[in-house]
């Protein structure tokens, strides 16, 4: 199986289509290269197809009026970005941007639809990928809405543990400052909740990687979202 057919069979999007399906998913994708922090699509372009990423990183985020940056999503190997906005049949709703130099799969919106269309077990992939999405914007919504900072970081630092099957640590696969606009705060204040959350023993943090000291304090930190005073 070559890299391209690899990387779709494993990506969640995909998974447990037979080999045959996936060869004709293969072969209506478009490989495309992109350089570290060059654009993949704008807020407001033609969704004409979405994407998988191949290797590298991506960020899908919105700019605001002032110019300040949200990022929603960061994404890895194996992961899809630009789905939603392609089954809608509406522009992209926000901007996406190489993280590292990179290498995505393009899918067609025209040819994949077709496939779909002719292919139930791709429609309850797509289905399910859309339900988590739907998940993920839910929580970043509430995150954003009702807690506060420290909140927001547990809630992310218990994700992430979950994302990656480990109980006491995590490895962080951005930098602090994408996980600061990711969780709608800057640099600076996050730093100084990293450096809280370790003097109360809930964390200990070195470089990227993170041991969680104190899981059910994350947890309740997670649901009420503030770090008590001392």
């Amino acid at each position: 199986m070559d890299k391209s057919l690899n990387i779709i069979s494993n990506s969640f999007l995909f998974k447990g289509l037979p080999e045959n399906q996936l060869k004709e998913i293969e072969n209506i994708t478009v490989e495309k290269g992109y350089e570290k922090g060059e654009a993949v699509f704008f807020e407001g372009d033609e969704a004409n197809g979405f994407y998988l990423v191949a290797d590298g990183m991506v960020k899908v985020f919105k700019l605001s009026s002032e110019g300040k940056e949200q990022i929603l999503h960061i994404l890895g190997p194996g992961e899809p970005f630009g789905e939603v906005a392609v089954f809608h049949g509406v522009k992209f709703p926000a901007n996406a941007e190489a993280l590292t130099k990179s290498r995505f799969i393009f899918l067609p919106r025209d040819v994949f639809v077709e496939l779909i269309s002719s292919n139930p077990s791709l429609s309850l992939n797509m289905i399910a990928v859309l339900s988590l999405r739907l998940r993920q914007f839910a929580i970043q919504v509430e995150n954003l809405s009702l807690k506060e900072v420290p909140g927001r970081l547990a809630t992310y630092l218990i994700y992430l543990a979950e994302e990656q099957g480990s109980e006491d640590s995590v490895t962080l696969t951005i930098s602090k400052g994408q996980l600061a606009s990711l969780l709608g705060t800057i640099p600076e204040t996050l730093s100084r909740i990293f450096a809280k959350m370790s003097s109360q023993n809930l964390i200990e943090v070195k470089d990227r990687t993170i041991k969680l000291l104190d899981r059910e304090g994350l947890e309740v930190l997670s649901e009420f979202g503030n770090i008590n005073p001392g």
